[in-house]
């Protein structure tokens, strides 16, 4: 642990990693295009109900920031306090986005695509990486994705990296439709602009995959 972990004068922060379970559609790690685009995965975030959240049945549920049942004001106001930090005067450069998603199962088999948790350390091998300015990531409509090789992949067998990477376009277009009621009843006239034009961005691009 880093010595200065409770320094009052802050802590730097390098990178921040959502996380959704999801056993379709979303890949194992993906990185946001910039700051505003972060802040939307931030609020688009969805995860399958487990035995500790309030759902009984396996379903998928809203999670904003992994912190939806924490929120104590208007979601709105929350949306435009993340979105803030790129506009306030400092010399420290904002944290990089990603979202991670450990629990993708394949389609046919409905098998874990990834071995688990003790080899999350190649995922966040990766983000370093990125952080630190290496050019080892493609552009999709979602967001940056590891380059082909990128990823870590030795001494795994046979990892099926094509579909825990793969985008279907019939499965974003349902998560954008999904999303847009979402914010529609839960924001609503409160919504952010530039949340909004995030979606509306999204859409665009699954439409042209």
């Amino acid at each position: 642990m880093d010595e200065n972990w409770e320094s009052p004068e802050g802590v730097p922060i390098d990178a921040i990693i959502f996380g959704g379970r999801r056993p379709e559609g979303v890949p194992l790690v993906y990185e946001s295009f910039n700051w505003r685009h972060g802040v939307f995965i931030g609020s688009a975030m969805r995860s399958e109900s487990t035995a500790a959240a309030e759902h009984k049945g396996k379903v998928i549920m809203h999670d904003p920031f992994a912190m939806r049942p924490f929120f104590g004001y208007n979601f709105g106001d929350y949306l435009r306090h993340w979105l803030s930090m790129e506009e306030r005067p400092s010399p420290a450069r904002l944290p990089r986005i990603f979202h991670v998603n450990w629990f993708r199962k394949g389609e046919e088999d409905g098998a874990y695509l990834w071995p688990g948790f003790g080899e999350n350390c190649r995922v966040l091998d990766w983000i370093c990486r990125r952080v630190d300015g290496e050019p080892s990531a493609v552009e999709t409509p979602v967001g940056y994705l590891p380059a082909p090789g990128a990823l870590d992949l030795g001494g795994l067998g046979a990892v099926r990296a094509q579909e825990l990477f793969s985008l279907p376009r019939a499965f974003w277009e349902r998560e954008a439709a999904d999303l847009r009621r979402y914010l529609t009843v839960q924001v609503n006239e409160d919504l952010p602009p530039a949340v909004g034009a995030e979606l509306d961005a999204l859409q665009r691009r699954v439409a042209a995959m």
